[in-house]
């Protein structure tokens, strides 16, 4: 299917296999109940969530990670495997970023932390009211 579509062709997927549809393809359209809630591109749809997920080269310490959760506008900051996963309160992306290299954090990697299951359950909670 992917490389059907990389020779130029439109492919149409109509699937609830959130996490196939997630990989295989670059623009989604949401339905609920027949009614549209949201059309465009993945990275957008999905980027809208409030945890980003930062790539780090080395070990965080402590002190570090509480002086991230310390910032102003973070819930919190907590390692994982994937990097340090940082829950956003109003602090814009450009300025937890600028932070971080403040804080002589050696960023890889600078993203939202959602995938494409979490963002259609916002979605369709937010439309059922």
């Amino acid at each position: 299917m992917i490389r059907y579509a990389a020779a130029g062709r439109t492919v149409i997927v109509s699937s609830h296999l959130l996490a196939e549809v997630e990989q295989s393809c670059t623009h989604l359209v949401v339905m609920d109940r027949g009614r549209l809630v949201q059309a465009g591109p993945v990275g957008e749809i999905t980027g809208t969530g409030e945890s980003l997920l930062v790539g780090h080269e080395g070990e965080l310490n402590d002190a570090l990670v509480d002086k991230v959760s310390a910032l102003p506008g973070i819930t919190s900051a907590v390692r994982t495997d994937a990097g340090l996963l940082v829950l956003v309160d109003g602090a814009a992306p450009a300025r937890l970023l600028a932070e971080l290299v403040r804080l002589e954090i050696p960023v890889t990697s600078f993203g939202p932390n959602r995938r494409l299951e979490d963002a259609f359950l916002t979605l369709i909670e937010g439309g059922s009211a």
